[in-house]
């Protein structure tokens, strides 16, 4: 339990460290497209609302072990984001994330952290912000599309972006033909030979913005694969959400060089 809460919370982190996929059937045939009118489109998707509860079923598994539990998803939008996980209703651990800020803490070791994105960054080796872990969350793409320079193509009603401005981090964004959704954004670091996936299925439409049912986040390094599966089972808009977040006495904090 103990690997796996630390594991789950910092999935939300890692994730612009690797890559995601959301599945969604294209109905139509399309015609190629430029990169430009692919971001664009991606970008008319409607996404409006104040605040976002998730509540879900989350599944761990490596090669040594599989955990489940529930995560629980807050987010008021551009502003707070909190997750917390539980096993048989108990807190096991829980992040509170800002523009600013990051804080984590986890009930098995006693630890917690805090600290700023720039810490944090260095620590998973690539470039993080609050607007990135919400995109992951909400099935958006992870990157600004619109500042990156991108190559394009179509394959069986999927069109594919290709950012060609890092030599080392390779990043691909995979997007269905009809509603242009993010179906796959895949991160790769071909000289640490890791490669991250968040893989998106069963979209579904609200009045506020169209979401994903379950997400699963794959990782791939030398030293074994990783997976974390969401399902989403109860998502509510434009509540009046609290965001308790205190780190218990005695906890002992955790420094990152």
């Amino acid at each position: 339990m103990k690997k796996f809460s630390i594991l789950l919370v910092l999935a939300f982190f890692m994730a612009s460290c690797k890559s995601k996929a959301i599945v969604a059937e294209a109905t139509i045939k399309s015609k190629g497209l430029t990169a430009d009118k692919i971001i664009e489109n991606h970008y008319n998707n409607k996404n409006n609302f104040s605040t976002l509860y998730i509540k879900s079923n989350a599944r761990y598994a490596d090669e040594k072990q599989t955990q489940n539990v529930t995560a629980e998803i807050k987010i008021k939008k551009d502003e707070q984001i909190l997750i917390s996980i539980r096993f048989l209703g108990i807190t096991m651990a829980k992040a509170l994330i800002t523009p600013t800020a990051v804080s984590y803490y986890e009930k098995i070791n006693g630890s917690y952290f805090e600290g700023d994105f720039s810490g944090l960054s260095q620590w998973l080796g690539t470039d993080l912000d609050f607007t990135k872990i919400q995109n992951m969350l909400l099935g958006d793409a992870i990157d600004d599309l619109n500042k990156g320079k991108y190559t394009e193509s179509l394959v069986e009603q999927t069109y594919r972006l290709d950012d060609v401005s890092n030599g080392n981090t390779r990043k691909s964004f995979f997007f269905d033909a009809d509603k242009f959704l993010v179906k796959r954004q895949e991160i790769k670091q071909t000289a640490e030979d890791r490669m991250i996936q968040v893989a998106y299925s069963d979209n579904k439409v609200y009045n506020e913005a169209t979401l994903p049912s379950n997400v699963s986040i794959n990782t791939f390094q030398k030293k074994g694969k990783t997976e974390i599966n969401l399902d989403y089972n109860t998502i509510t808009f434009n509540e009046e959400l609290s965001f308790p977040y205190s780190v218990p006495n005695g906890y002992k904090r955790i420094i990152i060089k």
